[in-house]
């Protein structure tokens, strides 16, 4: 049973099977309820109250009658923390708004999310807190977002506070985005980190702070990408110069994973209230794909609740085999991808390339650790997004890692990352991996039959060439590691970086 409470009644609603949303009682204000127009300058306050079970919907929705003449309105709440037993989830509530177009799903009415990030947010039309869309505040019915993201056996118990300003709206602000494109060097490697947080969702830093850390990373380009909003796409045009190109995109954070939406028009929303029971994924990918982006799941198998991904591959772009700082399950979503390219290779079909991102979020979270390093046209959002749907790239741990990764057959024929070196099954091929920025790291060549050739660790100085011969037959791909050592026997060490596969034969 949900309870809610607003100031002097109280309604029961009871929740079966699994309904992904549930909405409350409505809370009304007095100019709302037929008292005529709010004075200028006034304020009213309502509290609402109430506790969710266990089991609750993904989404409690709080309507919230808006009457006419309001300048702004204000939300803050609280939630209970009781003690839960060991390995047991407590609780975490997330917050949002929607505006009097409604919850429909597609975010029509979307005004912000800050999910668990913040205690109090509000919107007018000149501004709003980070993770919100300004503008006007409309009368009607608007919608407080309730996202129980897990809840403790004794239950939620939750307070909200909102408030309504009244008064003339202030004057919106006109929208001004980054350039698609920056100075670039034609036809080169460059540098990214397409997975970062800001302070506009559950991140510290500010547009300008990191766009300072990515060009201290050496940086070429980054998408913005915070979770469940867009709100952050109008505050970066600023930060974007002839050295640096920055994307627009979000975080789609669900319940069964997260992907990033890499490089979407400006302005470009997309909803997460969803499963992947609900069979609703494939409307936003492709939303995704229509907006000019790219679909790549984020950390396939992170280990918190929600973000391991069962969405399926079917309509990613690329895959982000390397989150942050390398862990375990990075090493088992590597795994898992190259899982992907023996299926391609025996069903002859695309293949999905791999991408590695810093996913930071605050201090010490580094910006560029890792990278992923691609080979692009130029240095503008088409080019960029064209390697990387390729797989002409390679991740890195930082700027100074660089390497050149090819194949050679007899004749001269030769390929480079992503690409298909088409010889006949028995030609003889080299495989030649030349590396710098890694000292004391092994260098593995892996193929479809898995890791055929580990080198000793190369020097101190960090520079070395790695050479293998093998034919078509023996490998339908290699691709490289590299390792840092590792004294733990026969468990590899952490990545210094990792390239997409150079296919070989027809």
């Amino acid at each position: 049973m949900c309870e809610d409470t607003h100031g002097i009644g109280r309604r029961a609603l009871f929740v079966t099977g699994a309904a992904a949303a549930l909405t409350l009682g409505s809370v009304s204000f007095a100019a709302a309820d037929g008292q005529g127009q709010g004075t200028p300058g006034t304020q009213e306050t309502k509290t609402v109250r109430g506790t969710l079970p266990p089991g609750c919907p993904d989404f409690v929705y709080v309507p919230v009658e808006v009457p006419a003449g309001v300048r702004e309105i204000k939300v803050s709440y609280t939630y209970d923390r009781p003690s839960v037993p060991v390995g047991t989830t407590g609780n975490a509530l997330d917050i949002g708004i929607f505006d009097q177009h409604g919850t429909e799903l597609g975010g029509k009415g979307f005004r912000g999310w800050s999910g668990g990030a913040r205690t109090e947010f509000f919107v007018r039309a000149d501004d709003a807190t980070p993770g919100y869309i300004p503008g006007p505040v409309h009368a009607g019915t608007w919608h407080i977002a309730l996202g129980p993201y897990t809840v403790a056996p004794q239950g939620l118990t939750y307070e909200l506070t909102i408030t309504l300003t009244y008064g003339e709206p202030g004057t919106p602000v006109r929208p001004v985005y980054p350039p698609s494109r920056a100075k670039g060097r034609g036809r080169d490697w460059y540098r990214g980190d397409c997975h970062l947080h800001s302070w506009y969702s559950d991140g510290r830093r500010t547009p300008a702070e990191i766009a300072a850390l990515a060009r201290a990373a050496g940086l070429d380009f980054i998408n913005s990408s915070d979770h469940n909003t867009h709100s952050s796409h109008t505050h970066w045009a600023d930060q974007a110069g002839d050295d640096l190109l920055i994307m627009l995109g979000e975080e789609i954070t669900t319940r069964n994973g997260h992907v990033v939406a890499l490089g979407t028009d400006p302005g470009t929303f997309v909803d997460w209230r969803y499963r992947a029971r609900d069979n609703r994924f494939g409307r936003f990918a492709h939303q995704i794909h229509k907006a000019g982006g790219l679909v790549v799941p984020a950390h396939p198998h992170a280990t918190c609740v929600g973000c391991a991904w069962k969405f399926g591959f079917g309509e990613a772009d690329a895959v982000e085999v390397w989150n942050g700082p390398y862990t375990p399950d990075d090493e088992v979503a590597l795994s898992a991808w190259d899982a992907t390219l023996v299926a391609s290779v025996r069903d002859n079909r695309e293949w999905l390339p791999g991408m590695g991102n810093s996913d930071a979020h605050r201090d010490p979270d580094a910006v560029g650790m890792p990278q992923t390093v691609v080979l692009a046209d130029d240095l503008t959002r088409e080019a960029i997004q064209a390697g990387l749907r390729a797989g002409r790239s390679y991740i890195a741990e930082s700027k100074n890692v660089t390497l050149n990764f090819t194949a050679t057959g007899g004749r001269g024929e030769r390929a480079g990352i992503g690409e298909r070196l088409a010889v006949a099954s028995d030609t003889p091929v080299t495989v030649r991996l030349e590396a710098s920025g890694v000292p004391r790291c092994t260098v593995r060549f892996v193929t479809d039959e898995g890791v055929l050739l580990t080198s000793d660790p190369l020097p101190v100085a960090g520079s070395g060439v790695v050479e293998w011969q093998t034919t078509p037959q023996y490998a339908a791909y290699v691709r490289a590691e590299l390792r840092h050592e590792t004294a733990a026997g026969p468990v590899p060490g952490a990545l210094a970086a990792l390239t997409n596969p150079i296919f070989l034969g027809r």
